[in-house]
């Protein structure tokens, strides 16, 4: 999250936020409903010093509805105690105020007194607490005058008062001590804090405001010049963008044509390299053809050669056991035939 988020406080950025300033009082407000982180007060602090976030205006405006709220309680708690206290004539009533204010004076000063004590300013201090013995006092004067302007019987009841600043109850018969816890306490001083800050926003709130429209106005004019320069640097990035699609594209046909041209031309060198090795393929088939069947031939013209001689070598083996055989036959007729004679010399 981030200090110009719509969700963080812009009161608590500007360090005027009532729920961080009343806590721990008997108004407290508890947690403010819009995020509160002191890095962010940081950042903005940071931020603020180059560009004017205008954030003032919110908190004046969440300061008034704030100090609007307290003020209608403080006219109800001033009509209730009317209705409850006896009605004081005209004198007695403005002794009573002249009191009420005194008193306020002294609670103020006694407060400032004991801060400037603190801090170790004695001096400004000590001339504090001769300012209130002074005031003290006129108090004790106006107060014998208040008692002697009323009875008895009505001069003992309280008279109470609503403080303006943060709609308190106040007695005009309480000391000093309990007026300078009340206007020294942290209730009564914060709301002093808050009313300060929204008289202070207040009296540049009509200039702010005016100068946020210029502001805006300015920022409006920039944001229709930058949609203006945008829309022409898409039409013209469009207008690019075509361009170089239709040169794409004539580049595109112009090559397909050449790659068509030079494929026509490469497919018919193939083709032509396709018919030549087809032509040498089958005459290199048709010479593979003729020399096989001339071997086929060759083998058989050995065969059958060489079945014919076995045949004649067989005929002639024949003819050769046939004429053997007619010799032996032969023979064996004529020594059959032909008698036998002794010999010679046995006769």
């Amino acid at each position: 999250m981030k200090f110009d988020d719509p969700r963080v406080c812009k009161s608590f950025l500007l360090g005027c936020c009532p729920h961080d300033i009343l806590s721990s009082t008997r108004m407290d407000l508890g947690d403010c409903p819009k995020y509160h982180d002191v890095a962010l007060r940081a950042d903005f602090e940071n931020a603020s010093k180059k560009k004017d976030y205008f954030y003032d205006i919110d908190a004046m405006e969440h300061l008034q509805s704030f100090i609007n709220e307290c003020d209608r309680k403080t006219e109800l708690y001033k009509r209730r105690l009317k209705e409850t206290q006896e009605e004081l004539s005209e004198e007695a009533n403005s002794k009573a105020e002249a009191i009420h204010n005194l008193g306020e004076e002294i609670g103020t000063k006694l407060a400032k007194a004991e801060a400037m004590g603190a801090e170790g300013k004695v001096e400004e201090s000590m001339e504090l607490m001769n300012e209130v013995e002074e005031i003290k006092k006129k108090k004790s004067l106006e107060e014998q005058e208040y008692k002697n302007s009323m009875p008895a019987s009505s001069y003992q009841q309280q008279k109470l008062r609503v403080c303006e600043i943060c709609s308190a109850y106040l007695g005009i018969h309480d000391n000093d001590r309990r007026l300078a816890d009340h206007f020294g306490g942290k209730l009564h001083l914060g709301f002093i804090t808050i009313r300060d800050k929204l008289a202070e926003l207040k009296s540049t709130h009509a200039d702010r405001i005016r100068q946020r429209g210029e502001e805006r106005e300015k920022q409006r004019q920039r944001r229709e010049e930058e949609r203006t320069h945008e829309s022409r640097d898409r039409s013209r990035s469009r207008s690019r963008r075509r361009s170089r699609s239709r040169s794409r594209s004539r580049r595109r046909r112009s090559r397909s044509r050449d790659r068509s041209g030079s494929r026509s031309r490469h497919s018919r060198k193939k083709s032509r390299r396709r018919s030549r090795s087809r032509s040498k393929k089958s005459r290199s088939r048709s010479r593979k053809r003729s020399r096989k069947s001339r071997s086929r031939s060759r083998r058989h013209r050995s065969r059958s050669g060489s079945r014919s001689r076995r045949r004649k070598s067989h005929k002639k083996s024949r003819s050769r056991s046939r004429s053997h055989k007619r010799s032996s036959s032969i023979e064996n007729g004529s020594r059959k035939s032909s008698p036998s004679y002794p010999a010679i010399e046995d006769m």
